[in-house]
């Protein structure tokens, strides 16, 4: 549903998006849709993202592929030295880096954008600062370097969230202004910075809650065999996506069931969910908070924006957070899901109005061809 208010005078836009994992690409999508509308958008992306968002393509809007870094994840966690390999091979032997270096000029010679916005993506902002035009990011990430957190968030991790922020920091250093989405809200400390709810995707605003018996589980992991074993033993009906990538039809073992991923078919099953058991990614956390359906939230380690999500969800009453899924703690987030889901019932918002309207004013608010801001 397109947004109304001010009228802001259609500028050329390059939209940077971050391919690893499918979060950036779901809420940028919805935003794509907007702006398009009334501006002429080109996107940069990487990885799986691209194919999905490929389809927006049309007169207004054009999807370019470029690489980007990847995570290498094993047992729920990141493998860094792995990680470091595979990038070492796409960036220097498979050719990435000079592939996008000429992407980012044959864009600037035939498209010459006004402004860019960046979802955590760096070579579109790099480009944005050797031509002196002004940045808008939208990401959940940069609430880690740009607003306060508390000792309790970062206890135990406190190395994690260190290098965390300093990576954000340096990620998108300057921007015109930072518009970061969250379901919760710690004090913003640094300048040209808004706090804006989640961004959901049409079919998560037009869902309705109903009160289900299955739980609803999401891993992007494939070998983490001990949550299965958990889940077995639990009895209750599970409706699980991501572990068996490539699926075609449904697989049941007693009462698991392995689905093969749609768009509607899982907002159906979240909707009606009893509960989640996920990662700690952004996305889906926000889509359940907003359809008031609890979480266990069981972060990727070594992904310490994955443990504050998870931690402020149970510091807001929307779920449990925990380091893995035993029979206990399964147990307990059951007997609790009745509670949660009271507490989740005081959570609202108005579809994706905020973060709309907001940089609907920020476009009109950019500078063309005048000074970036330092980095702060």
């Amino acid at each position: 549903m397109a947004w109304r208010h001010g009228y802001t005078p259609g500028v050329r836009i390059l939209y940077g998006v971050v391919g690893e994992g499918m979060g950036h690409a779901i809420r940028s999508r919805v935003v794509l849709d907007e702006l398009s509308r009334r501006h002429e958008v080109e996107v940069v992306v990487s990885g799986r993202a691209h194919g999905y968002l490929k389809s927006l393509e049309s007169d207004r809007l054009g999807v370019n592929r470029i690489w980007g870094l990847s995570l290498v994840y094993e047992d729920n966690r990141v493998r860094n030295f792995r990680t470091v390999l595979a990038n070492l091979k796409g960036a220097l032997v498979e050719g990435g880096w000079p592939e996008n270096i000429r992407t980012f000029f044959e864009l600037a010679e035939r498209f010459r954008p006004d402004v860019v916005v960046s979802d955590f993506e760096s070579w579109s902002y790099l480009f944005a600062r050797m031509n002196g035009l002004p940045v808008i990011s939208v990401d959940n990430q940069q609430i880690v370097s740009r607003c306060e957190l508390p000792d309790e968030v970062t206890a135990g991790h406190e190395a994690e969230a260190q290098l965390t922020r300093t990576i954000v920091k340096a990620k998108l250093p300057g921007c015109f202004h930072y518009l970061i989405t969250t379901f919760f809200y710690p004090p913003v400390v640094k300048p040209r910075t808004t706090l804006v709810p989640p961004i959901l995707r049409p079919l998560v605003l037009e869902a309705r809650p109903e009160e289900g018996e299955h739980l609803l589980v999401y891993q992007t992991s494939t070998s983490d065999t001990a949550l299965l074993d958990r889940l077995r033993a639990s009895g209750v009906e599970c409706r699980i996506y991501g572990v068996r990538r490539g699926l075609r039809a449904e697989e049941r073992e007693g009462n698991l069931r392995f689905l093969p991923f749609s768009d509607q078919g899982f907002v159906d099953d979240l909707r009606t969910a009893r509960g989640v058991v996920a990662n700690g990614g952004f996305t889906l956390l926000g889509e359940a908070v907003y359809l008031h359906r609890p979480v266990l939230s069981v972060p990727v380690r070594r992904q310490f924006e994955q443990v504050l999500n998870a931690r402020y969800l149970q510091r807001e009453g929307y779920g449990i957070a925990a380091e893995a899924v035993t029979g206990e703690v399964l147990g307990e987030f059951l007997e609790r899901a009745p509670e949660l889901r009271r507490n989740l019932s005081a959570y609202h918002q108005d579809g994706n109005r905020a973060l709309l309207s907001r940089l609907d004013e920020l476009l009109a608010a950019a500078p063309r061809g005048g000074p970036v801001p330092p980095a702060d």
